[in-house]
C-alpha cells in the first residue's frame, strides 16, 4: 500500500512536464518556418514567370504608349565667320560660312479622342497580360511661327521646307497608315532613322508653309492606332490641350503631371471615362524652340492599366501571416491537451504543422486556374476537414475538433478578410489579435503551468 502511494506521488520527469512540451513545440513551430519560406520562394518565382511572359508578351504585341507631337519643324540658315589667308599675298579676310538649323513649334490647339480596348485574345497557359488596342484621333491648329521670339531673322527662314514630326514610343506597333491633313493637302508619314533620342520620330514630306497657310492657321487632322500595354500617355505641347479617353478597362491608374477631370470622370464595371485639359501657364515651357526640341517626360500625364487582383501577391501577403496561423493552432491543441490531460505527441504535432503549411501550396495552385476567392475557400476547407478528422483521431472524441474546426474557420475567414481590405487592414488586424489574445488568456487561466 505504502509501495502504490509512493508511485503515485512519484514526480514526472522533465520531459513529460509542460514546459519540456511548450519547448518541442516551439522549436517544430520555428522548423516549420523553413517550408514556410519555400512556399514563399515558390510564390515569388510564380509572379516572376508571370512578370516574364507579360515582357514578352508586350514585345511581340507592344509596349506602353507615349505621343508627343505634332510638331512643326522649319529651317533656317545661320552664319558664321572664318578668317581665310592668301598664301601668295598674306591678305586675310572675312568670310561667312552657312549653317542649316531647325527651329520647332508646338500647336496653338491640341485635341484628342481616344478609344482603348482590352485584348484577352493573347492569354498565354494561365497567364492573361494586360494588352489593349488603342484608337486615337487628333485635331488642332499651327499658328503662325513667332521667329522674333528664336532671335532668327525671317529672311532666313525656308518656308518651303518645313516638315511635321510626330515623336513616340512602340513605333512598331502602329497598325494604320499614318497621314496628317494639314487644311486640304495630305501628307505621309516616314520614320526618321537618324534619331537618337528614346522616341522614335516621324515626320512628313517637305511643303511649303507659306502656300499652304495662306496667311491663316494651318488646321491639322490625323488618326493613329496603336497595340499596347500597360499605359498610355501623353505630353501637353498644344497651348491648349484636351483629350478625351474611353475604355472598357475596369480598374485604371491615372497619373502623371495632371490630374484627369473629376466633374465628367467615371469608372465602373463597364469601364472609364476621363478628361484632361492643360493650358500652356499650366506647364513651364516655352511653345516655340531652336536647334533641338527638348525632353518633357516630366510633363507626360495619362492612365495606367491596373490588375487590381493580383493573385500572386494576393498570396504572398497570406503566406506572411503563416506563422501566425502555425502558432495559434498549435497553442489551441497544446491548451486542449492540457485541459484534456490527453496526450499530443511530437509527431502528431509535426503532421498538423504539414497540414497547414498544405493550405498555402494548395492556395497559389488552385488560384492560376480560377479566382483567388475561390482557392482561398477550397484549400480552407480542405486543410480545415483534413485537421479535423485527424483531431478526431487524436483526441478520441468529437467535442475538442469541432472546437478545432470552428477556430481554424474563423482564423483563416479573419486573415481573408484582412487581405481584402486596404485602408483598415491594420486597424483590423490589430483589434483582432487583441481579440485572440483575450481568447487565449481566457481558456488557459486555469492552467497549472507548474506541472
Amino acid at each position: 500500500m505504502e509501495n502504490q502511494e509512493m508511485q503515485t506521488n512519484e514526480p514526472k520527469s522533465f520531459l513529460q512536464s509542460n514546459t519540456a512540451k511548450m519547448i518541442m513545440v516551439g522549436m517544430l513551430t520555428l522548423f516549420l518556418l523553413i517550408p514556410l519560406l519555400f512556399v514563399q520562394d515558390l510564390i515569388q518565382e510564380r509572379s516572376q514567370r508571370k512578370y516574364e511572359v507579360d515582357q514578352e508578351i508586350a514585345t511581340l504585341w507592344g509596349s506602353d504608349v507615349t505621343f508627343y507631337g505634332p510638331i512643326l519643324r522649319i529651317p533656317y540658315q545661320t552664319y558664321e565667320n572664318y578668317n581665310v589667308t592668301d598664301t601668295k599675298t598674306g591678305a586675310t579676310t572675312i568670310q561667312k560660312r552657312a549653317f542649316t538649323q531647325y527651329a520647332y513649334f508646338f500647336p496653338n490647339e491640341l485635341n484628342n479622342s481616344s478609344n482603348v480596348k482590352k485584348n484577352e485574345s493573347l492569354k498565354r497557359g494561365i497567364f492573361n497580360p494586360i494588352v489593349f488596342r488603342a484608337d486615337m484621333k487628333f485635331k488642332g491648329n499651327f499658328t503662325a511661327p513667332n521667329f522674333a521670339k528664336l532671335n532668327i531673322p525671317e529672311a532666313n527662314v525656308q518656308w518651303d521646307k518645313a516638315a511635321v514630326l510626330v515623336r513616340t514610343t512602340n513605333l512598331k506597333s502602329i497598325k494604320s497608315e499614318l497621314s496628317i491633313k494639314l487644311n486640304q493637302e495630305k501628307l505621309l508619314f516616314e520614320p526618321q532613322p537618324d534619331d537618337k533620342s528614346q522616341y522614335s520620330l516621324l515626320a512628313t514630306n517637305n511643303f511649303n508653309y507659306s502656300d499652304l497657310a495662306a496667311g491663316k492657321p494651318i488646321q491639322f487632322q490625323f488618326d493613329i492606332q496603336y497595340n499596347g500595354s500597360n499605359s498610355i500617355n501623353f505630353i501637353p505641347i498644344g497651348k491648349t490641350t484636351t483629350i478625351a479617353m474611353d475604355s472598357d478597362w475596369e480598374s485604371p491608374s491615372f497619373e502623371g503631371s495632371f490630374a484627369a477631370n473629376d466633374n465628367t470622370k467615371v469608372i465602373n464595371e463597364k469601364g472609364f471615362h476621363a478628361d484632361w485639359k492643360v493650358l500652356d501657364i499650366n506647364r513651364t515651357f516655352s511653345q516655340q524652340y531652336a536647334a533641338s526640341l527638348p525632353n518633357l517626360e516630366d510633363y507626360a500625364f495619362g492612365v495606367t492599366l491596373i490588375d487590381t487582383v493580383d493573385e500572386y501577391q494576393q498570396n504572398e501577403r497570406v503566406s506572411k501571416y503563416g506563422f501566425l496561423v502555425i502558432g495559434l493552432t498549435f497553442l489551441i491543441f497544446f491548451i486542449i491537451q492540457s485541459v484534456s490531460k490527453i496526450n499530443i505527441h511530437i509527431f502528431q504535432y509535426s503532421m498538423i504543422g504539414i497540414a497547414l503549411i498544405m493550405f498555402y501550396t494548395l492556395l497559389i495552385s488552385i488560384t492560376e486556374h480560377s479566382s483567388f476567392s475561390l482557392a482561398y475557400a477550397i484549400a480552407g476547407t480542405a486543410v480545415i476537414t483534413m485537421i479535423t478528422l485527424y483531431s478526431i483521431s487524436i483526441l478520441k472524441n468529437r467535442k475538442f475538433p469541432l472546437f478545432i474546426a470552428a477556430a481554424l474557420t474563423v482564423l483563416y475567414s479573419f486573415i481573408y478578410v484582412i487581405i481584402q481590405l486596404e485602408d483598415y487592414a491594420l486597424l483590423v488586424g490589430s483589434i483582432g489579435l487583441f481579440l485572440i489574445l483575450g481568447s487565449v488568456m481566457y481558456f488557459s487561466r486555469k492552467i497549472d503551468w507548474g506541472k
